[in-house]
């Protein structure tokens, strides 16, 4: 009878654990903030559809062009003040100190002292997907403006590389580190490959 009692006492930790695991999960996947992931994606993947569009929605390049540019406009105040900050805790800005010098930040928020993540696993992929995917679009759009010669599309085209390629440098700042260099990093990690592959070459030889 202890023996079972004691079976018994076991599986339920068991299932406690487990119901634990299924919250923690459906923690991570859960979009804390939908408004924020929404406009996140809403008014750039608008600008790339009015774009691709405008011939069909309307005649006048004016109208076309303040469209995008405007939306273009919108989606880099919202991902750089808003989305980014509540999406995964990064943000960046310009301030200028006293002497009139200006100073490129870059933050990224800790995480809290229980070991609480910042942002949700399904926010982070949204957020990184949306801030990489839409600017290298961006780029193919400018390209094919200029080999077929559409010239008078190239000032929005490239508004729209410049701008969201700001954010997504930004933030990959943000994520990296503000006093670490990509540059550092890609001859930091090149040189350890080299070394390793060098060791290994060196055991191979002595056995």
């Amino acid at each position: 009878m202890l023996r079972q009692d004691s079976n018994d006492d076991t599986e339920d930790v068991s299932l406690f654990d487990a119901d634990e695991e299924v919250s923690t999960r459906s923690k991570k996947s859960k979009i804390r903030h939908p408004v924020a992931s929404f406009f996140h994606l809403f008014f750039r993947v608008s600008a790339i559809v009015v774009y691709l569009l405008c011939e069909l929605i309307s005649s006048s390049f004016i109208a076309c062009m303040v469209s995008i540019i405007l939306l273009l406009s919108c989606d880099f105040w919202a991902v750089k003040n808003v989305t980014g900050r509540l999406m995964v805790g990064l943000r960046w800005w310009n301030q200028v100190d006293d002497d009139g010098k200006s100073h490129w930040v870059f933050e990224a928020r800790k995480a809290s002292a229980q070991g609480k993540k910042v942002s949700s696993e399904a926010e982070s992929r949204i957020f990184w997907l949306g801030l990489v995917t839409c600017p290298v679009i961006w780029v193919i759009f400018a390209f094919s403006a200029l080999f077929s010669f559409k010239v008078k599309w190239l000032a929005v085209v490239t508004m729209g590389v410049v701008l969201q390629g700001a954010n997504l440098y930004g933030y990959i700042k943000c994520k990296v580190g503000r006093r670490t260099n990509l540059t550092s990093m890609a001859t930091s990690y090149l040189g350890r490959q080299f070394l390793r592959q060098t060791v290994v070459k060196d055991d191979q030889a002595e056995s």
